[in-house]
């Protein structure tokens, strides 16, 4: 991976609504939790514009993440993180400790290429329709892709991509798709718009069928 991202952070002993309000409003810091590994949870505090910079990276979200926690690092992903309801601002994060011999299950986004470009889209008057913009990967960290690009390229009309349809990196795997075929579900399709005269000639002819039908 070639991006890295350090984030500092501080022993927090106060603990409850109270204290992370006083967190907020005279420090300019945020609580977050370190926990999994079996270790203990650990409480920190985070310095909270550092880590909004930190999330303006898409990136960062499918990353390992080094947290500097007084001089003690720690490898983790972020987990969960909360937002508060109306203000611009964190209220807390949760990080999971990694180890690299242990799997780790992460959401990585899906980047689309060549869409503009695809015939379907470019000279048929397809619009792309994303049922997914991330999907849930299982893999060592040290093999966390970035993203996963679906290549829109040779996509025809009405195609649908299906997880199974993704080219994975080695050492990663789909989730669902462990699930059984079932779960196999879609990724990307392009369509003709509603409305165009596709559409229209192909209702027309179904309201012929059903006058047809309809005689004696």
């Amino acid at each position: 991976m070639a991006q890295e991202f350090l984030i500092e952070a501080f022993a927090r002993n106060d603990q409850g609504k109270g204290a992370s309000r006083r967190l907020r409003r005279e420090e300019r810091k945020m609580p977050a939790i370190i926990y999994g590994g079996n270790k203990e949870a650990v409480a920190i505090s985070l310095w909270h514009n550092d880590l909004k910079k930190a999330l303006e990276n898409e990136a960062f979200f499918s990353h390992i993440v080094t947290i500097d926690l007084e001089g003690k690092k720690e490898s983790v992903i972020l987990k969960d993180l909360q937002r508060h309801p109306y203000k611009p601002l964190l209220t807390h994060a949760d990080f999971l400790r990694v180890d690299k011999d242990h799997e780790i299950h992460v959401n990585v986004p899906l980047h689309f290429i060549n869409e503009a470009t695809a015939d379907a889209v470019k000279l048929q008057g397809g619009v792309p329709a994303h049922q997914m913009n991330e999907v849930e990967v299982i893999c060592l960290p040290q093999n966390l892709p970035e993203y996963i690009e679906v290549d829109m390229a040779g996509i025809e009309m009405d195609q649908v991509i299906h997880l199974s349809d993704l080219a994975m990196p080695k050492g990663v795997r789909v989730a669902a798709l462990l699930q059984g075929e079932d779960h196999d579900l879609p990724v990307v399709s392009i369509h003709l718009p509603r409305g165009t005269k596709a559409d229209e000639a192909e209702d027309a002819a179904e309201g012929e069928e059903e006058e047809g039908d309809g005689k004696e």
